[in-house]
């Protein structure tokens, strides 16, 4: 299973009868899963039923799902109820040519209640449209995954780079002959030289003490031990896939704080520098990271 990205579109149309549908539906980066539907009436109705849809489809991410629906004009005819008209025709003509009453008219009747009906197809195949609404949702949640999905795989390469170049900078900083008590002592002297106007007159011995203190102090064993697990850490996640994406976003912040450290336990110009160039690949990090489910 490999991780899947917040962002990504997908589109389905669908007929049914006189009905046109076409669901549109885009995802983009959020906290949670926060789903906004529109659908119009007389689909509206749909709309519980087509949050699970989603819901089972998507973990996290805010997604934007838009259902437009048309309609034929043809939709609309006229239907006479031929049984009521026969009806009142029936029962009217006793009535014919009593007490002056004459037979009543094509019009008259057709007048009445109920003998001419509007008939309209688009009401009439609502079962049917709504299957037809759901059917397509599915096929666009499932073509929104396909998406997704495709996008996550091109994240995870990007951030097993990621991960290669803090593993790289990470041993630069193990390796940088600054950290070494001897060299601390080295820059010790000339400081104090410095400061004195003269290299001698400074017990050597004291001098590789305080050496040995400043180093304990800037010792960054730790936040590189730290490091290399975070990393260890993030590639286990990536191979496992799923929704890690808050997994990840944590592990950038342990980053930047073991980054930060680093920078400010270093006494050299060298290992600043690796500090720098460590900060910013763990900010391309967590940028990435912001888009995975």
């Amino acid at each position: 299973m490999s991780i899947v990205s917040m962002t990504g579109f997908a589109r389905s149309t669908a007929e049914a009868g006189p009905w046109r549908f076409v669901w549109e539906l885009k995802t983009v980066n959020g906290k949670g899963l926060d789903l906004r539907l529109r659908l119009p009436p007389p689909f509206d109705s749909l709309q519980e039923e087509a949050r699970g849809v989603l819901g089972d489809a998507l973990r996290r991410g805010t997604c934007f799902a838009t259902l437009t629906a048309n309609r034929d004009a043809s939709a609309v005819s006229v239907r006479v109820n031929t049984v009521l008209l026969e009806s009142i025709v029936a029962a009217l003509e006793p009535y014919d040519g009593r007490t002056g009453m004459r037979a009543a008219s094509l019009d008259a009747v057709l007048g009445v209640r109920g003998v001419v009906e509007v008939v309209d197809a688009a009401e009439e195949a609502g079962d049917v449209a709504a299957g037809a609404v759901m059917a397509s949702l599915g096929r666009a949640a499932a073509s929104l995954k396909a998406d997704r999905a495709a996008e996550g795989r091109a994240i995870s390469a990007l951030l097993l780079r990621r991960m290669d170049a803090i593993e790289a900078l990470a041993a630069a900083a193990d390796d940088c002959p600054a950290r070494k008590p001897e060299a601390i002592r080295k820059r010790l002297a000339e400081q104090i030289a410095l400061i004195t106007g003269h290299a001698g007159g400074f017990d050597p011995q004291r001098l590789h003490q305080e050496a040995v203190l400043l180093a304990a102090k800037a010792d960054i064993r730790e936040e590189i031990d730290r490091l290399r697990a975070h990393v260890a850490a993030v590639r286990t996640l990536l191979s496992d896939g799923g929704p890690v994406g808050r997994k990840l976003d944590f592990l950038a912040q342990e980053f930047m704080r073991e980054a930060n450290t680093l920078c400010s336990k270093s006494n050299d110009v060298a290992l600043t520098a690796i500090g720098l160039d460590l900060k910013t690949e763990v900010e391309q990090f967590r940028e990435q990271v912001q888009n995975v489910e």
